[in-house]
């Protein structure tokens, strides 16, 4: 049996850790929930016995309502451990705990927004985090079905090749798991510049791609007992070929790859979970190599 660490939401929202339960369930893990609390007391001009004294009321305050939220949307008999934890960067403080112990995922509420000086907990997890990280969408499509696996079926590079390979596995599971229909869908990508200085054949290009994709999707195809005809590929930007499909089934998540950048080229360019992320309103699982 494996475990998920789920990253309790702030007082007022409940959503990662009841999905986060839910999920658990279904797949038969284990949950640990983890909540954070962190106040600058330095700034307060107490005493030390008195900072002390702070903060321990606060962490039993906020380990007494987190406890009220498993208690209410927990299993009977599910096993939970709650863990309260005196840190200001979330981020940094899973992505290190994940690093020594194994997780099957990292389960947390999306706040998804970022700009130039600054780069949101979610960013951070996506880029840094050893673990499979699952962003919860704070609101979804109704009435949501299929999970949905993105591949990159265009790359030949042996790691990326893998991680299609990981990505359909964790997604097949998933859908067994929760009994929903797998949906599975690969992009082409035009080069803009060629395309914008009308010095490529886009349907030629196109079809080319999509052949040179079919030994792929054989493959894997063979490898997880898959109909080929499940396999759709759009033409288009990866993000929004994604995002429309999703939206076009109603996927109630989304299983994908993601290659963390860091530092200024991160924030420049950005991953592509990251921009499909922001035009998804679902669920996302996101995969490293």
């Amino acid at each position: 049996m494996g475990k998920i660490l789920i990253i309790a939401d702030q007082k007022g929202s409940a959503i990662a850790t009841s999905r986060g339960l839910q999920l658990a369930a279904k797949l038969g893990h284990s949950a640990e929930v983890y909540a954070f609390v962190y106040e600058p007391l330095a700034r307060l001009g107490l005493t030390s016995p008195q900072r002390n004294a702070l903060k321990k009321r606060l962490l039993a305050a906020r380990e007494k309502d987190v406890q009220g939220r498993i208690d209410k949307f927990s299993r009977n008999g599910q096993k939970v451990r709650l863990k309260v934890v005196w840190t200001k960067d979330v981020a940094q403080w899973v992505s290190k705990h994940c690093a020594k112990a194994e997780y099957e995922m990292v389960v947390k509420t999306g706040q998804r927004s970022e700009n130039i000086t600054h780069t949101s907990t979610d960013w951070q997890l996506l880029r840094e985090c050893p673990a499979p990280v699952f962003i919860v969408a704070r609101k979804k499509w109704r009435r949501t079905q299929p999970v949905m696996a993105a591949l990159d079926l265009s790359s030949r590079v042996a790691s990326k090749k893998k991680l299609n390979a990981q990505i359909l596995s964790h997604a097949s599971a998933l859908a067994e798991a929760m009994g929903e229909e797998l949906e599975i869908i690969s992009a082409v990508e035009v080069p803009t510049l060629l395309h914008d200085l009308d010095l490529l054949d886009t349907g030629s290009y196109v079809a080319q791609a999509k052949k040179d994709m079919a030994p792929h999707i054989k493959a894997l195809a063979r490898e997880f007992n898959i109909a080929e005809k499940a396999f759709v590929v759009k033409r288009g930007p990866v993000e929004k070929v994604i995002a429309s499909q999703a939206a076009k089934k109603r996927a109630q998540m989304v299983v994908m790859g993601t290659v963390g950048r860091k530092g200024v080229k991160a924030r420049l360019i950005g991953n592509t979970a990251e921009r499909v992320l922001e035009h998804l309103k679902t669920d996302v699982i996101t995969l490293k190599p």
